[in-house]
């Protein structure tokens, strides 16, 4: 009975492990668990989705000058290249889901892994640069947006 505990519980722990280490960053939304491609009138579908609804929202409360322009469009490229690639995993895992064993789910899950190492190191300079970019009173608002989740009274979802 205490194996068969361990069986259940290590999942889980991966599972919880996986989305902490998501939830970091922008790419919260954008992986393929089932977070990611739930259906409903009120979360985006895709990591595209979710990442277009991102940047707009953050254009909106940064007030991007036309100065941080160069910086912003680079970023916003960098973030959508990592959605469209988080899209295709997510495609993937769910065309191959049902005829995967345990073994090709730890592998999977481990190239997701990899995947969202390879995209925070291509959005990090694109981030520092825009980061420099900003104003005092910008920082102030993104740094609020990184440790709370919101801005304003809107809360960024």
């Amino acid at each position: 009975m205490e194996r068969r505990a361990h069986h259940i519980t290590f999942p889980g722990i991966l599972v919880a492990v996986t989305v902490a280490f998501l939830s970091a960053g922008f790419m919260v939304e954008a992986t393929v668990s089932s977070a990611a491609t739930k259906k409903s009138s009120v979360a985006p579908k895709t990591a595209v989705e979710f990442t277009e609804s991102r940047i707009a929202q953050l254009r909106t409360a940064l007030n991007i000058t036309e100065d941080q322009t160069m910086v912003w469009n680079n970023l916003t490229r960098v973030m959508r290249e990592n959605a469209k690639d988080m899209d295709a995993l997510s495609r993937e895992r769910a065309e191959k889901t049902r005829t995967m064993n345990a073994v090709e789910h730890v592998k999977f899950h481990s190239r997701v892994t990899e995947a969202q190492l390879d995209q925070q190191k291509k959005f990090i300079p694109a981030f520092e640069a825009l980061y420099a970019s900003l104003s005092d009173a910008q920082k102030a608002t993104i740094d609020s947006i990184f440790r709370t989740g919101a801005y304003g009274k809107h809360r960024i979802k």
